[in-house]
């Protein structure tokens, strides 16, 4: 694949940061999973971390944007969260419903004491960072 450039905003920095020291740990894995997902899909040139809701967000020109957070009201699970008016919720729990615990149509729940199911979550993470250009596939090309 290409070369991905990132480009960060303060703000993203900011905000992970922020997080409890043993939050921080599994946002920065994530954030490292996010980055590795996006370098590995053809067309992805441009990975942008930044805002959104008051979330770290990685935008990129041909997918929907993917938040993650954790929250202090559910201290035991930090979760990935997608627009929920797209079809990526519905499709990871048709493909991958023994892996995941999903909230709703908008997230993907991962446990703070338990390893993260890598691959399953990188494919979720290239769909939505590609969607635009898988939407139409069954799967999502999944």
């Amino acid at each position: 694949m290409g070369k991905l450039k990132v480009t960060t905003h303060p703000d993203f920095e900011n905000r992970i940061q922020d997080y409890p020291s043993e939050i921080k740990e599994k946002m920065q894995g994530l954030r490292t999973l996010v980055v590795e997902a996006a370098s590995e899909v053809e067309g992805i040139t441009h990975l942008e971390e930044t805002l959104k809701w008051g979330e770290p967000s990685f935008v990129t020109k041909q997918g929907s944007t993917l938040r993650m957070d954790w929250k202090p009201k559910t201290p035991n699970q930090y979760a990935l969260y997608f627009q929920c008016t797209s079809k990526l919720v519905h499709t990871f729990r048709l493909v991958f419903a023994n892996d995941f615990a999903f909230e709703g149509n908008r997230a993907i729940l991962l446990p703070i004491d338990a390893a993260l199911p890598t691959e399953e979550l990188k494919a979720c993470i290239q769909a939505t960072l590609n969607y635009h250009k898988v939407k139409h596939l069954p799967t999502l090309g999944l």
